[in-house]
């Protein structure tokens, strides 16, 4: 019998909760997960183990958990507002939008320092229709992870279909150099050489395969490269 009691009241704890947690929820703000900054999903992992505690364990107090909820919310709406009037406050408690890419060429050091490796950066690009690095005008990741990637302007969303041109081919590139290691089978598959791609760089004033950083090659067979020590001061700064 005190099973079943204690099963009543934590299907009762459940019933109770999730609307106010949906009140809550809608007060903060309503924004999807994918478009928190680090403070809001700090602010929803504490309100789930408040929720999750309260659930669980029938001896807390189920007054206590809701007045812990709203407080939580009030400082989430506090602090958004207090960040919306101070930039310095909010640069502190959110992450700035960083360039990750400028003019086709990866900035290597903000990507080592919010440490994001390259894979991570082509796999937003493709989930983006990019498979060329050398097409990006501007990529910068935001507050909350999202990349958002400004296209060089002769990069049109016009279809060669609509214009009646017989496109190319040449639009999708390949990694041949990631930090410093060259793949070699992919080179093979291209129906190239390591010695066409140190011919190749070497035109470029490259004389290191360590110093490239990325490089990629398209099926015609154009080479595109980002360097290792590239100091390219990026100006002017995106901020919020």
């Amino acid at each position: 019998m005190e099973t079943v009691k204690e099963i009543l009241l934590v299907y009762g704890r459940i019933i109770t909760i999730l609307p106010l947690l949906l009140i809550v929820t809608l007060f903060m703000g309503k924004r999807s997960i994918g478009e928190m900054p680090v403070f809001d999903f700090l602010i929803i992992l504490t309100l789930g183990a408040v929720v999750g505690a309260d659930i669980a364990d029938p001896r807390i107090e189920h007054l206590h958990t809701a007045a812990a909820i709203w407080a939580i919310a009030l400082l989430q709406r506090l602090t958004s507002k207090i960040m919306i009037k101070n930039k310095l406050l909010g640069r502190l408690i959110t992450f700035e939008p960083t360039i990750v890419i400028k003019n086709g060429t990866f900035i290597v050091g903000n990507l080592k320092r919010i440490r994001y490796s390259i894979d991570n950066i082509l796999q937003m690009l493709r989930e983006k229709d990019i498979f060329n690095v050398s097409d990006v005008e501007m990529a910068f990741v935001e507050a909350n992870g999202n990349l958002t990637v400004y296209k060089k302007p002769n990069k049109t969303e016009v279809t060669v279909e609509d214009l009646g041109i017989q496109k190319s081919r040449g639009g999708f590139s390949y990694p041949v150099i990631v930090d410093g290691k060259m793949y070699t089978s992919v080179l093979y598959q291209l129906n190239l050489t390591e010695n066409w791609l140190k011919n190749q760089l070497k035109k470029k004033g490259i004389k290191r395969i360590d110093e490239i950083f990325f490089a990629s090659v398209n099926d015609n067979h154009e080479l595109h490269f980002s360097l290792d020590n590239d100091t390219t001061k990026v100006e002017p700064e995106v901020l919020h």
